[in-house]
């Protein structure tokens, strides 16, 4: 049994877009769309307040910038999967998948995601990131976990013990996107050295 998760490093991540390039190629993703894009965030270290640049105000002391890529987020309760009409949407091994075949582009499943994680080119499918599923089978790892000059991100198994994302996960601090939602995300953001108790709020 396994459950695939993702972490990123939000203190190593640079916002280089490497992921980025390296996910367009490696899915053959259309000119225009993106699996994965870079995000910047402000905070002023206090996870109730964390927000947008445009929301802030300049004069507190304590601001500092996030970079990081995101994604799908690969939910254990995701909106997408539940509100989609043909059941082209589901779970395996912790991954939200698209079945092409069944899917009708009603597109529901845009609307329902709260992370605007999934894309609809239109007369031919609706996609999004997949933890690069076919290359798990492989033994090899995410396409841009491969190209990341900083080691940012890190992809395995949460249900092996001894798998490097369940090490930090039990290491580090960290943070997932919208938890009021409910989602239950498996992206996970690493936020600092020291795990003296684990975070999640909006950004």
């Amino acid at each position: 049994m396994a459950t695939y998760a993702m972490c990123i490093d939000l203190t190593t991540c640079v916002g280089c877009d490497a992921c980025v390039l390296a996910c367009k190629m490696e899915n053959n993703v259309p000119n225009g769309y993106a699996r994965d894009w870079t995000e910047e965030h402000v905070t002023d270290n206090e996870p109730e307040k964390s927000t947008d640049v445009f929301a802030r105000d300049s004069r507190l002391p304590n601001l500092k910038l996030e970079l990081y890529s995101n994604r799908c987020q690969h939910c254990e309760n995701p909106p997408c999967v539940s509100i989609c009409p043909t059941q082209a949407s589901y779970i395996k091994d912790g991954i939200v998948l698209i079945n092409r075949e069944k899917c009708v582009e009603c597109t529901h499943c845009i609307s329902a995601c709260p992370y605007g994680a999934r894309y609809w080119v239109p007369g031919r499918f609706v996609d999004k990131c997949t933890f690069c599923q076919h290359r798990i089978g492989t033994g090899m790892s995410t396409a841009c976990v491969e190209v990341c000059p900083t080691n940012s991100l890190v992809f395995g198994n949460i249900e092996d013990q001894n798998s490097e994302i369940s090490k930090l996960l039990k290491q580090r601090k960290y943070k997932v996107l919208q938890p009021l939602k409910d989602t239950i995300p498996k992206y996970f953001l690493l936020l600092s050295e020291i795990n003296r108790k684990e975070l999640t709020y909006d950004t």
